[in-house]
């Protein structure tokens, strides 16, 4: 799908591990036969929310077959390739495009807190990948890289580099920062998005984003919000945003990526809601919390196995 547009909800799906913490391929594949039938225009796999950092390279490329082999085309699939090396990133990026991913998704090179690459090297990083592949490139810019990005370079990649088309904004300010790189990069910014489980959304589709990367436990909930305001409904929109804002913050800001683990669990989506040590185990008080605030919405993850 070398021409396609992307749009919609796509959000990411958690690694699926057992109880002792090893892949679980079977519950793999039911978190994502469940994240398309809640209405998925497509899923990210391998993100920081999927823990991409606590897998092995063979556990990488498992998910990545796993998952891909299973949605066999039914939506498109953004794999994350993040990887400091130029060559690293570009041949994990080839690799998925041949698995048969719709798209990769790159932060710049960063290693701990203080390895950075400056803006030459971060331009000649991204034009290495574009040319390993024939698919376009998603450059996240996250807080986690510690690598500013201006709008300005960013427009410049979109311009300059021919895979490099999309854009999941979740810096401070990500509203202002999506209207200035639509500015500056015109036709060459296909698909600007919004991030960070969309607690920025409503702002960010205001500013001209046209997709939604979030979190993978209430797929029904944002594809609401994102079929009304795309539809022209922006006041019906911002109506179900309020509604679901409780549990979009809940997840944000106090259970993070374990949030849709525990949503997948208590729906019998999956068996265990492990997350890799040393994550710590959520905390009784923190899940009971999500979980009365998910009841109030009723989402699909919280019967689709039962």
């Amino acid at each position: 799908m070398p021409n396609q547009t992307y749009r919609g909800v796509f959000p990411v799906a958690p690694t699926v591990f057992d109880a002792s913490g090893r892949l679980d391929l079977d519950g793999q594949r039911r978190a994502i036969d469940f994240m398309i039938d809640a209405g998925s225009h497509g899923l990210c796999i391998l993100a920081n929310f999927s823990e991409q950092f606590a897998l092995t390279d063979d556990e990488r490329s498992a998910v990545q077959k796993a998952v891909l082999e299973h949605v066999a085309g039914r939506v498109p699939v953004i794999v994350t390739t993040t990887h400091f090396s130029s060559d690293v990133c570009a041949a994990r990026s080839r690799a998925a495009q041949v698995a048969g991913a719709a798209m990769v998704m790159v932060m710049p090179p960063y290693h701990g807190a203080t390895i950075r690459v400056g803006e030459r090297g971060i331009y000649e990083f991204f034009d290495r990948v574009s040319d390993a592949i024939d698919i376009p490139i998603m450059i996240q810019d996250a807080p986690v890289a510690g690598t500013p990005l201006s709008a300005a370079f960013l427009a410049r990649l979109a311009k300059e580099i021919a895979k490099v088309s999309y854009f999941k904004i979740e810096t401070a300010q990500a509203a202002s920062k999506l209207r200035e790189l639509i500015e500056l990069g015109g036709d060459a910014v296909i698909g600007p998005w919004d991030g960070e489980e969309a607690i920025t959304l409503i702002p960010d589709f205001d500013a001209g984003a046209t997709g939604a990367m979030t979190g993978g436990g209430y797929p029904d909930g944002i594809r609401k919000i994102v079929d009304a305001y795309t539809s022209g409904n922006t006041e019906g929109a911002a109506e179900l945003y309020q509604q679901w804002l409780p549990l979009i913050n809940y997840e944000n800001r106090q259970c993070g990526l374990a949030a849709c683990k525990a949503l997948m669990m208590e729906g019998g989506v999956i068996r265990s809601d492990t997350t890799r040590h040393p994550f710590a185990s959520m905390h009784p008080s923190t899940r009971a919390g999500l979980l009365k605030v998910a009841r109030r919405l009723d989402p699909l993850v919280l019967s689709w196995g039962k």
